[in-house]
């Protein structure tokens, strides 16, 4: 089988899965990365506050980051196939769902949280089975599949734009929602390499009965004699005989019974306390990484930056509009601009990250600089081209969240990437899920853009600065064991699961 697994790896049928990847990615976060071009719509529809209304946009965004550890435990013990089948379904079932939504509740439940949690699926399934099939190349494999959500988001923003104009906003949704459902086409490409758990699993229950069969206990009740039998006494002689030698075997099942009962417990007993030492040991070591300075710093800065940055993205067409700078969403919409530049900004920073004289959490901490300077500019700007300059700006240094696996293994090593990108996967979900509520209510609340967007620049330069301080030479920090990381870290498929 490892003959096998190595003669599949870093080519062959290793780039249709890059390309089924790819496109599930394309297809599932299309209409979610852009769904700045729907809130206009909703708010039109359901005549709703923005600050409900942007829990739709919020948690589609933040649902699947917060879930990941359940996405990546249905992918080891699942396989990517199967559960890519299901995400699908959840994909698009909930956008279909979306097309029929009576109120902005429903859609928050349909669109928001179906789905975020079928888009968290896809993200799992596909970074685990490209991993599987990459050895080498797995950096280059993998960063041709993440881009996927970008490229997206930019073929989306413009399609689901054009749909509304063609069919309203129901009928956008139901055809979005139709082509999703060619996940399951992508799903048929991914092949795996190796037995999924739940098989392994299945397999060993089978071979257990398969055993317990063989140890059923003799049935007593042909056994017995009645009152009212008219046989011999020799007959009688030997079935009593035949009895007693019965209730023997009787007493020995039933003393062997009483013996396997108590190994059982004693076996329930001892798993019991392996999973309570495992969970002991968990949790001790989530206390290590978080009394990290430099761990707990990342993890406000990432939280303050999914705050303040996602916001533009479910907004910028809304604020465009309330300025009066166009009536209606452009043929090119900013959330393209957005998207784009949000693509080559991963590229340009993960090729940035590995030149050796650049510090990654400083180049991080940059990015926010410049982020929240575009944020707090965003109210000032009068005219449309100096929004989409800024939206162009700020995507590109919203590239960032490609470097943020490379920032916690410099952090804490290689050993907890997967405990440590969790906790960092979590934060960021958080602020994601809070940022666009918070800007909403502040419009609510002034019936204008522009505290909201001082707020979230704010922000994203608050946590810029936590990081560049608590991060400086001259405080005392352990050093890592990995000065260096590299692609390796990727080199366990359950560690790429868990970081999807």
């Amino acid at each position: 089988m490892a003959d096998m697994t190595s003669k599949a790896l870093d080519g062959g049928w290793g780039w249709a899965i890059v390309v089924a990847s790819f496109l599930a990615q394309l297809l599932a976060y299309g209409s979610p990365q852009s769904v700045g071009v729907l809130y206009p719509e909703w708010l039109h529809a359901f005549q709703e506050g923005k600050g409900v209304t942007a829990w739709v946009g919020s948690l589609v965004a933040g649902v699947g980051l917060i879930a990941s550890p359940i996405c990546s435990a249905c992918v080891d013990n699942f396989g990517a196939r199967p559960v890519t089948i299901f995400s699908g379904v959840m994909v698009a079932g909930g956008l279909m769902l979306s097309a029929f939504a009576p109120s902005v509740h429903f859609l928050i439940f349909s669109y928001g949280i179906v789905v975020g949690l079928g888009c968290g699926l896809v993200y799992a399934a596909t970074l685990t089975i490209t991993c599987q099939y990459f050895d080498k190349r797995r950096g280059l494999a993998l960063g041709i599949v993440t881009t996927g959500t970008s490229v997206g988001a930019f073929i989306y923003a413009t399609a689901q734009n054009e749909l509304i104009v063609l069919y309203g906003l129901d009928g956008c949704l139901l055809i979005i929602g139709a082509l999703a459902l060619n996940l399951m086409a992508c799903a048929g490409f991914m092949r795996p390499l190796n037995m999924p758990g739940y098989y392994l699993k299945q397999k060993a229950a089978l071979e257990r009965d398969t055993e317990e069969q063989l140890f059923e206990k003799p049935q007593l009740d042909d056994l017995k004699i009645g009152n009212g039998s008219t046989t011999s006494a020799q007959e009688k002689s030997l079935m009593a005989k035949e009895l007693l030698i019965a209730i023997d075997g009787k007493d020995s099942a039933i003393q062997v019974e009483k013996r396997s009962s108590l190994l059982a417990r004693l076996g329930i007993m001892k798993v019991i306390k392996k999973k309570k030492q495992a969970y002991s040991k968990y949790m001790h070591s989530m206390y290590e990484i978080l009394q990290n300075q430099a761990m707990v710093a990342f993890c406000i800065a990432v939280f303050l930056f999914s705050l303040g940055a996602f916001p533009p993205v479910l907004f910028i067409e809304d604020v465009a509009q309330s300025q009066g700078l166009i009536e209606e969403v452009s043929v090119i919409p900013l959330v393209s601009i957005g998207a784009i530049a949000t693509c080559v900004g991963k590229l340009v920073l993960g090729i940035m990250v590995d030149i050796r004289w650049i510090n990654s959490i400083y180049l991080y901490a940059f990015t926010m600089f410049a982020g929240g300077a575009v944020l707090l500019l965003i109210p000032i700007t009068k005219s449309y081209i100096g929004l989409q300059i800024l939206c162009a700006v700020l995507g590109f240094f919203s590239g960032n969240w490609s470097i943020t696996s490379y920032i916690t293994t410099k952090i804490v090593g290689l050993d907890r990437l997967t405990q440590a990108h969790g906790i960092v996967m979590f934060f960021g979900g958080f602020g994601i899920m809070l940022g666009p509520p918070v800007v909403g209510w502040f419009f609510d609340w002034t019936q204008s853009y522009d505290m909201a967007f001082y707020f979230s620049g704010s922000s994203v330069l608050l946590g810029a600065l936590v990081l560049s301080v608590l991060t400086l030479p001259c405080w005392k920090t352990k050093p890592s064991e990995n000065d260096r990381p590299d692609v390796q870290y990727t080199s366990n498929c359950n560690k790429v699961a868990s970081v999807a």
